[in-house]
Parts: structure tokens; C-alpha cells; sequence
């Protein structure tokens, strides 16, 4: 064994016959990944409850912001992403995404920063908290209780929304996106109400209910997606904003859960560059090569190919003020599947649902996160134990 590979394990080829064993699944899955997976509609309602009991009435008494910075690393960077997206390009203020210590330099008594951390000792949240504290903006924190950064919060006299710590961070997202979402209500950002969280969640129960360990492959589009993917390259591109905070997401929990590389983005960027990828070495040359008359399940298992996933808006979006026309971006993706067909490469296709954005969004990732755990499953990957992770920290903190 190689120094630094302790507790790496796993096996090359998926395993398919595991799926479909609820027992072995449980088995390779000690932490619970799944469970926690399965959690997401829960964590939208205890998340709801628990920024409803924090006194958020304080950020609404000076108004509406100069801009709002979400602070955050990882996951909790995420939250910044799904707050722009779900605001649109309609929102009054601007929404960024800060996932470096501190803040940026221009933020002052006129700007709000929300500091989000799953642990609640993260270096850029508190980092983020500490500094607007200094600056005199108005700060909200979300984090575990009783953390580092509840004490910056109190410090500061400001709103803490507190996150119990029950899963890791990145099976987390919905716990931390709820408060962010509802603190940017509060100010006027966006419109969530109490039905639009209520039919997230349970568009995520009737999703964990589909992709549920004792659902069998053929029925389960989860362990269908794993199988999929299984020994590829994916790419994962989103038709719309929405959609790409959702392809990114899949890419982070491909590559945390599965250990999978991932290319990801949005659609209307890949088509000025990245799309050359179906013509390559992975892509159209080596689909080429394939026997057309070939059983698919006896194609060289050694040949890396990629798979293609487009997560598509669906139309839905057809009353917003976008950044570009609904048209343009479903005419962009048929255009995208029409290349991938033509050079054999294999497709699958997400289409939000949901009748608004934060559904919508639920829609495009409940599926795919479920995908990540069932894909390091038939791996022999503990979904939940990622030895470099662990390493990663203890070498940068030496």
C-alpha cells in the first residue's frame, strides 16, 4: 500500500448486483448516507421552524441592503448559489456567493453578510462573521449550536439561526439553504412562503420514496442514474440558472461521495468551448470505435467513456424575467442531446418540476444526490468516509 492510502478501499468495476441487495447496501453504507439523503424533506421543515423562532425582524429595521454576501466554503457555499438563482435576475440587490476569508473589501454598514458553516467552526464563515462585525454590516449566522460561530453572532448582537449538526455537511444542503432563503425573505429578496417550503419538502419525500434502497434498479431512477454512470466520465450541464446550481451541486457529491471526476456547468457556456468534449478521445473517437452490433453490457469495461447528464428547466420558467428567453435555452438543449446522439454518446435527461423555483430546484437534485451514494456504493466506497478529505485537513492544518 502506497503512504497515504490508509483506509482506501473499493473496487474498480461496479458491482450491479449490489444495488438490488437492501442488506449489502447497509452493509457498505456504516454512516448512513443514505438515510441521511433521505432526510433532505425533513431538513426543509425543522430548518423553516427554527429560523421562524430566530429574531430575523432585526435585519428588516434598516431596510432593504446595499447587497448581501453569503460567506461560506464547500456546501455552505452553495447556499449563496441557490439564494441568487431562486431570487432571479429580478432581485433588487445584488446576491454573491463568497467563499474566501473575510469579505470583500467594499462591504460596509450598508451591506448584510450571511455566515453560513454546517459546523459552525468553518475559517471562512467566521472569518466572514468577524470581519462584518468589524465593518458594522448587519450579519446573520447559520450553524451548528453552540459553536464558534453562535459566539461571533452574540458578540455582534446578531441573528443566529441555529442547524443541528445530524449529517455531514454536504447531506446538509437543505437544512442550510432554508435559513439563508428565509433571511433574504425578511429583507425583501425573494418570495418563499409557507406553501412553496411545504411543497419542496414534499417533493423531496416523494423523491427519497422513488429512489429508496429497497426499490429495485429498474423502477429506482437513482440506482438507474448510478449504473449509468458507472465507469464514465460524466458531464453534467444545466439548461438554465437554476439548473446549473443544480449540476454543480451533482458535481460536488459525485466527487465527495462517488470519487468521480465531473466536468459541469452551464449549457450556454459548454456550447462555446466545452461541447468540443463529445468529439474527443472520450467521447465520439472512442464511440466509434464500438461495434453498433455489440451487446452493450459486453463493451470493453476498460474503455472510459463519458456520460452525458442534462438537467433541464422544463419550460417552467416561461412567466420569469430571465436572463434570455425560454426558447433559446430549450432550443440549446435538443441541440446538445441531437450532437450526443449523433456520436453515440449516452444521455440522460432531468426536467424540473414543480410550480416554483425552489421545487423546481429540489426536483433536479433530489435525484442525483441519491445517484452519488448508490454509484460509490457499487464501488465499495463508504459514501460517508473519504480518507483524503480527513488527510487533506490534517496536512494543511500541520
Amino acid at each position: 500500500m502506497m503512504e497515504g492510502t490508509a483506509g482506501v478501499s473499493g473496487r474498480r468495476h461496479a458491482d450491479e448486483a449490489l444495488l438490488d441487495n437492501p442488506d449489502a447496501l447497509a452493509e457498505h453504507d456504516p454512516g448512513g448516507m443514505l438515510r441521511f439523503t433521505a432526510s433532505a424533506g425533513a431538513q426543509v421543515r425543522e430548518s423553516a421552524a427554527l429560523a421562524a423562532e430566530a429574531n430575523l425582524s432585526l435585519l428588516a429595521d434598516e431596510g432593504r441592503p446595499r447587497a448581501v454576501v453569503i460567506a461560506g466554503i464547500g456546501t455552505a457555499g452553495r447556499t449563496g448559489d441557490v439564494l441568487a438563482t431562486v431570487a432571479g435576475p429580478r432581485c433588487p440587490v445584488p446576491v454573491i456567493p463568497h467563499r474566501s476569508a473575510g469579505v470583500p473589501g467594499w462591504v460596509g454598514a450598508a451591506d448584510v453578510v450571511i455566515a453560513v458553516s454546517a459546523s459552525g467552526r468553518s475559517p471562512e464563515a467566521l472569518g466572514a462573521a468577524e470581519a462584518a462585525h468589524r465593518r458594522g454590516a448587519r450579519l446573520v449566522a447559520v450553524g451548528a449550536p453552540d459553536s464558534q460561530l453562535q459566539s461571533v453572532a452574540e458578540r455582534a448582537r446578531a441573528p443566529f439561526i441555529p442547524v443541528p449538526r445530524r449529517a455531514p455537511a454536504r447531506a446538509s444542503l437543505w437544512a442550510l439553504t432554508v435559513p439563508v432563503l428565509l433571511a433574504a425573505r425578511t429583507l425583501g429578496l425573494v418570495k418563499v412562503n409557507e406553501a412553496d417550503l411545504a411543497e419542496t419538502a414534499a417533493r423531496l419525500d416523494a423523491d427519497a420514496d422513488r429512489c429508496r434502497p429497497t426499490a429495485e434498479s429498474f423502477v429506482n431512477p437513482a440506482k438507474s442514474l448510478a449504473l449509468g454512470l458507472a465507469g464514465s466520465i460524466p458531464i453534467v450541464w444545466g439548461s438554465s440558472p437554476l439548473a446549473t446550481v443544480a449540476a454543480r451541486r451533482f458535481g460536488d457529491t459525485l466527487s465527495a461521495n462517488a470519487r468521480y471526476p465531473v466536468v459541469t456547468g452551464a449549457l450556454g457556456e459548454a456550447g462555446r468551448g466545452r461541447v468540443g468534449l463529445l468529439d474527443g478521445v472520450f467521447g465520439g473517437l472512442v464511440e466509434g470505435e464500438r461495434d453498433i452490433f455489440a451487446d452493450p453490457e459486453e463493451t470493453d469495461p476498460d474503455a472510459t467513456r463519458l456520460r452525458l447528464v442534462l438537467l433541464r428547466d422544463g419550460g417552467l420558467n416561461a412567466d420569469d424575467d430571465s436572463d434570455e428567453p425560454l426558447a433559446v435555452e430549450e432550443r440549446r438543449a435538443d441541440a446538445v442531446q441531437a450532437l450526443a446522439e449523433r456520436r453515440g454518446v449516452r444521455c440522460d435527461v432531468i426536467t424540473a418540476e414543480g410550480g416554483s423555483a425552489l421545487e423546481r430546484l429540489a426536483s433536479l437534485m433530489a435525484v442525483p444526490d441519491f445517484a452519488s451514494v448508490y454509484l460509490a456504493l457499487a464501488h465499495g466506497l463508504d459514501p460517508m468516509a473519504v480518507p483524503a478529505i480527513t488527510e487533506m485537513k490534517e496536512l494543511s492544518n500541520q
